[in-house]
């Protein structure tokens, strides 16, 4: 991820990241990122790049067909990732200040893992560092957080997870302070043997309308779109191509 704030929350919960979203079809979006990105920039085994890359979910099934390297701003988040791909290169980083030797055919930033940048100044600085390390040509696909026009505050949501020796449940209330998204978690962590526990997350959010984050974007040389399809219900897709 990219701040101190989010590092720290997936970081005291990296062990149940996966758990929690094995609801996820991992496998079906890659196939729609594939496809967008032969779409807007070059066909074939692109040399891709994920940022906030978490456990390397999306890079299990990217290694299949690409030469792929993942960032991530949480240490404990990268150690899951590389018990699951060994051999791939994972990097600590920022994502707005991560510098690699490397350019890539495609960037890919999920998840709404912008959402926790905490200014326009931030998104500027990360789309220009993802352009940064794009071949021309090249295409970044990034997953937005929620609109503000859409977010809804005073909202509960719980999801579960119901492993043989780990049990988790999370309770999430969503409320709002001008731009900013509040999610409140709470984790209730049940281990055998070890009694159960209770961690409480506060969660931050940047609240960015889909138009103003396309002119962020094309504001770092990228020829921007949204896609109002994209891998989550409400979230669409911000892809962008270097010119050439």
């Amino acid at each position: 991820m990219t701040s101190s704030r989010s590092s720290q929350f997936y970081g005291e919960l990296a062990k149940y990241y996966d758990g929690l979203n094995g609801w996820k079809d991992y496998r079906a979006e890659v196939l729609r990122l594939e496809a967008i990105a032969r779409r807007s920039g070059r066909p074939g085994a692109t040399a891709w790049l994920d940022v906030a890359c978490g456990t390397g979910r999306h890079l299990e099934f990217l290694r299949r067909r690409h030469p792929v390297v993942g960032v991530d701003g949480s240490r404990k988040m990268l150690r899951v990732a590389r018990r699951r791909l060994p051999g791939v290169r994972l990097v600590v980083g920022d994502m707005r200040t991560f510098r690699l030797q490397q350019r890539f055919d495609v960037v890919s930033c999920l998840f709404s893992a912008i959402g926790h940048l905490e200014s326009e100044r931030d998104l500027r600085v990360t789309f220009a560092n993802f352009a940064r390390h794009l071949n021309p040509g090249g295409v970044v696909i990034v997953e937005p957080w929620v609109d503000p026009s859409k977010f809804r505050p005073a909202m509960v949501h719980v999801r579960t997870f119901d492993g043989p020796t780990v049990k988790v449940a999370r309770v999430a209330f969503s409320s709002r302070r001008g731009n900013r998204s509040v999610i409140q978690y709470h984790f209730l962590i049940g281990r055998a043997g070890r009694g159960v526990r209770h961690v409480a997350v506060t969660d931050v959010g940047l609240l960015v309308s889909r138009a103003r984050l396309v002119e962020l974007m094309a504001a770092a040389g990228l020829r921007s779109r949204f896609l109002a399809r994209g891998l989550m219900p409400g979230r669409g897709l911000l892809v962008g191509t270097k010119s050439r």
